[in-house]
């Protein structure tokens, strides 16, 4: 071989023999470190005691089911009447209260047992009974419908009525209608077996009402919710003393250091919010052709309630 080949073939051997040794004594490089997941942080609680009207319509369920996704909170809910929602506040065991009794809902306030009340819907009380209407009090102002029930309880036994009594918000409106018809009511509750007490909430009062061909007082969320399961028929839904105004009030932390006032606050101003009022305005419409509940916050007037407490965010 030629001896510059021969030079070429020796220096590429060199080379290759020096490439392989080398890459044989590389120390491989670590594999790149996994990233560590930042940990998502724990959902807040929010316990909230509410009248069963607005848990039995869904729509509590419904707004929950969007603001505790927005702000990683788990709201839980507890549905009773006025009466006990407004006990739960005062034993410090819910941070917010969800009702409709304004007379009750000063006391609570007077007693500093809550705080920031803000009115978010309000809706109608119905008078319900069966279609045949025994007692006749369809069209009838709501006052007058009472006496007429009551006069016609004594002698017809086909007239039956339902209520709640439970301390409820809807009971304590049946119990300002018998005042205003002129009855004592512990009168009425004694006067013979067309009162029937369910003690229970609104749907299953509709329900003992259906099962007994009753009258009784609804609110007309509910009775919308609960009308694919009854025959009974509104009667009776005008009048002024029908007016069923819903607020929410945050437990006071004066006297409860535990209750979650931030996220109180959060729920309740996000409920006054202009966006969430649409939601309350329209609620219902596609299923029942009608709202279950209307939005406070441009009726203030109607409600007779500050602008403030329909309109002013908790700072």
């Amino acid at each position: 071989m030629h001896y510059k080949k021969l030079l070429f073939v020796l220096s590429v051997l060199v080379v290759v023999v020096a490439g392989i040794a080398f890459s044989g004594c590389t120390t491989p490089a670590p594999p790149a470190a996994t990233p560590t997941p930042t940990p998502t942080p724990a959902q807040e609680d929010l316990l909230i005691a509410t009248t069963t009207s607005l848990y039995d319509t869904g729509l509590l369920d419904y707004l929950a089911g969007i603001f505790g996704p927005e702000n990683n909170a788990n709201l839980r809910i507890t549905a009773k009447g006025t009466g006990q929602a407004l006990e739960l506040g005062q034993n410090g065991d819910v941070d917010v209260v969800m009702v409709h009794d304004r007379a009750r809902e000063d006391t609570f306030l007077q007693n500093s047992y809550g705080t920031d009340r803000r009115v978010f819907a309000y809706n109608y009380f119905i008078i319900v009974g069966p279609p045949s209407d025994p007692a006749g009090i369809k069209d009838m102002a709501p006052t007058e419908a009472f006496d007429t029930i009551y006069k016609e309880a004594q002698t017809n036994p086909e007239v039956v009525f339902v209520s709640r009594g439970d301390a409820s918000g809807t009971h304590a409106r049946e119990q300002l209608l018998w005042k205003n018809a002129g009855y004592n009511y512990s009168e009425v509750r004694a006067s013979g077996p067309w009162y029937v007490e369910s003690g229970t909430g609104m749907g299953a009062t509709l329900l003992i009402a259906e099962e007994k061909d009753a009258y009784t007082l609804s609110d007309i969320g509910t009775f919308l919710a609960y009308q694919g399961d009854l025959t009974l028929v509104p009667l009776v839904d005008q009048g002024d003393d029908l007016l069923n105004v819903y607020s929410a009030m945050i437990v006071n932390p004066a006297k409860f250091p535990d209750t979650n006032v931030q996220l109180s606050k959060d729920w309740i101003n996000w409920l006054i919010s202009p966006e969430v009022q649409d939601l309350i305005a329209t609620y219902g419409v596609e299923e029942y052709g009608q709202p279950l509940f209307y939005p406070a916050r441009d009726n203030w007037e109607l409600l007779g309630v500050s602008q403030a407490e329909t309109q002013d965010p908790i700072p």
